[in-house]
């Protein structure tokens, strides 16, 4: 019985699942180009926070960091704190046999905040609310998934 709800749930079948890795996979990429915008900047800087880093004798080491270099590491840093958690609740969420469409919305919904979250925190930044929105928002969605599975396996 536990089996056949995990090979229905977790199946590509599933077009819940499907949305997931789809939105999973986009957020993986996202988190991997924002450490290209962090080399971006310690190169542009030539800023770099270990002296066997440096490229040339004019590179200044820093370890306190750049501001330039620290905005985007922070993003980074931020993604890492948030978008495994995601992973977990949404590949467990899957489970509850949701409502394709909410589920569907709600992992867009996430994939969404998170870019934008990006985009105003390190890309453009914008001044609040902007970016504690966008960081509000996928944690909102992560929150309701987690209460969900939660009460439906109570």
């Amino acid at each position: 019985m536990a089996s056949s709800v995990l090979a229905t749930a977790w199946s590509v079948d599933n077009p819940v699942f499907r949305a997931y890795v789809f939105h999973s996979g986009l957020l993986v990429i996202k988190m991997l180009g924002v450490v290209f915008l962090i080399g971006r900047q310690r190169f542009t800087k030539n800023v770099f926070m270990n002296p066997e880093d440096k490229l040339t004798k004019d590179s200044k080491v820093l370890p306190a960091g750049d501001p330039d270099v620290e905005r985007p590491r922070r993003a980074h840093l931020n993604d890492l704190e948030n978008i495994p958690a995601f992973w977990v609740v949404g590949l467990l969420y899957c489970l509850t046999n949701p409502a394709p469409s909410l589920a569907i919305n709600l992992f867009r919904g996430f994939t969404a905040a998170r870019f934008l979250h990006t985009f105003v925190y390190a890309v453009v930044p914008l001044p609040q609310p902007s970016r504690g929105l966008a960081f509000g928002a996928g944690f909102a969605i992560t929150m309701y998934m987690a209460f969900s599975t939660v009460m439906h396996f109570a």
